[in-house]
């Protein structure tokens, strides 16, 4: 390596360096160089993060390490102090996390729908409906295969309401017909595929999903079907360990023009899988 060599490259390391000091928030120790967010199978699978994360960690510098798992192992882990920031998708829960004093505030980031997917032979004859209560009744009615996450996440929490309002305890099936996975949404259409099973899947993780076989949208557009996501602080007076600057830094950013940019332009296949609707102000 010639002096000269050693030189440009010492001094495009120290470029960047300063690049990123002046770009992350004032008051960052490097232990607040990273966070680490708890969010869900379906952010993670879809290619979300992959999409907008490298924006955000060149504006600021600061990294963004995401366990994905669903929204109930993912608001339990914050519980726990493992984590900054949650980006989950149950309203209720997120809510009752705030309320509990576990969150700082819930803030509104971007939503998405359910489908209700199943093999093109459809033996429930479930296909065009827009009602997914009937769906479910008719899937229950036939004892026709449908596989569940069983995993306490968001997906599987909305899944639940709609038997309940179907009038269907789905549960005392298991083992039957109702197959629980206790996996992901991507193990779960997996698993429904082999099964030839129905299932109910976000649709950003249907979308990205690469074994469909001769699985289809079966049923969609129902307002039941509307999937709201939210991004909470971890509250750090319940854990000192909780990188608030740099967790407050990552909140802000999602649900700034520019964050909510960044989701919009995210596309599989040519089709939006996230639309942004935070409200800053509110």
């Amino acid at each position: 390596m010639t002096a000269s060599f050693a030189r440009r490259t010492v001094l495009r390391c120290i470029a960047g360096a300063l690049v990123l000091a002046f770009a992350a928030p004032a008051g960052l120790t490097a232990d607040e160089r990273f966070i680490i967010v708890q969010s869900t199978t379906s952010t993670q699978n879809s290619g979300l993060f992959d999409h907008i994360l490298p924006e955000f960690e060149k504006k600021t510098g600061i990294e963004v390490r995401v366990v994905a798992v669903g929204t109930g192992q993912a608001l339990k882990n914050a519980m726990n102090g493992d984590g900054d920031v949650v980006l989950v998708h149950s309203k209720p829960d997120e809510e009752k996390f705030v309320a509990d004093g576990w969150g700082t505030r819930r803030h509104d980031v971007m939503y998405n729908d359910f489908v209700i997917v199943g093999p093109s032979s459809d033996p429930a004859h479930i296909a065009g409906l827009k009602n997914a209560d009937k769906a479910f009744k008719k899937i229950a009615d036939a004892q026709a295969p449908f596989a569940s996450r069983g995993d306490d996440s968001g997906t599987h929490k909305a899944e639940l309401r709609l038997w309940e309002d179907a009038g269907i305890d789905a549960k005392k099936a298991s083992g039957d017909w109702y197959l629980e996975t206790g996996s992901g949404m991507g193990a779960t259409l997996n698993t429904a595929v082999g099964k030839h099973a129905y299932t109910m899947s976000d649709r950003a993780t249907w979308l990205s999903f690469g074994n469909k076989d001769d699985f289809e949208v079966h049923v969609e557009g129902d307002p039941k079907l509307f999937n709201q996501y939210g991004v909470i602080l971890v509250n750090p007076k319940k854990h000192a360990n909780v990188k608030a600057k740099g967790g407050q830094t990552f909140v802000d950013w999602l649900i700034s023009t520019e964050g909510q940019a960044a989701i919009a332009s995210y596309k599989i296949d040519g089709q939006q899988p996230f639309f942004p609707n935070a409200r800053p102000g509110s």
